[in-house]
């Protein structure tokens, strides 16, 4: 499956905000104020989702609740429920489910869902993720460090791209280890059937990232924290990923 391009348009026609427009001292990430904050401006939106004790799928970061809501348990262990009942630090918004987000977001923007699938752990989460996708109108694709929940979400949501998110272990600082050893994470290629990549910045320059991008794989980077640096990543990558700063 190639992107058609209308999915072009939406993953790479505009800067991606990621976990939304938020802000330390404004929306909080991933909340649903940040999602209507990114549409408002115009920028597409990335978010994060994981799997509720009941089977929810729920859009959060952290494995654990402490930083952002100051609860001290693991998201996995609470119910939807008990999830919607706790507030994001600093203001009234609670933790939305990925239903509520794509309820809210609608076909305004593109969507990024990265699934925060446990390694060995495939399988649940995905399918609740393709349930809800089928039952709203949005445009969205599917991103992951599991290659296993890629290839999952193909047998599950076809139509749907995927992209693989890869980063590279910090650098040898004497030069000595190879690229292909630096930029390991790319070996789940052919496991995870991707569309597009979604690399961290400091892989864009090297040969793989350049390799799979003259291949026919759009290059989305992330996650740009300053304005500096979008011109030394820019002749690197299809589009970008970014907080804390206004493209």
């Amino acid at each position: 499956m190639t992107l058609s391009p209308r999915m072009r348009s939406a993953l790479l026609g505009r800067p991606i905000a990621h976990r939304g427009l938020w802000s330390a001292d404004g929306a909080p990430e991933n909340s649903l104020t940040a999602f209507d904050a990114a549409c408002r401006a115009g920028y597409g939106i990335e978010l994060d989702v994981q799997l509720s004790a009941d089977g929810e799928a729920i859009v959060f970061h952290d494995e654990g609740l402490e930083r952002m809501t100051g609860a001290s348990e693991r998201l996995e262990r609470k119910t939807s429920r008990a999830l919607a009942a706790l507030k994001l630090k600093g203001s009234d918004q609670a933790i939305p489910t990925l239903d509520e987000a794509l309820e809210q977001i609608g076909i305004r923007t593109g969507v990024l869902i990265e699934l925060k699938t446990p390694i060995g752990r495939h399988g649940p989460l995905e399918a609740r993720v393709a349930s809800v996708v089928a039952q709203r109108q949005a445009l969205c694709a599917y991103i992951s460090f599991n290659a296993q929940a890629l290839e999952e979400m193909k047998g599950l949501d076809e139509k749907t791209p995927r992209g693989l998110t890869a980063k590279g272990p910090p650098l040898d600082p004497d030069g000595d280890l190879p690229w292909q050893l630096q930029f390991a994470d790319l070996v789940q290629q052919t496991v995870a059937d991707h569309q597009f990549m979604n690399l961290e910045l400091d892989v864009l320059a090297s040969p793989e990232a350049r390799r799979a991008r003259e291949a026919g794989l759009p290059v989305i980077a992330w996650t740009v924290r300053r304005a500096d640096h979008l011109t030394a990543v820019k002749p690197f990558c299809d589009n970008y990923m970014f907080e804390g700063l206004r493209p």
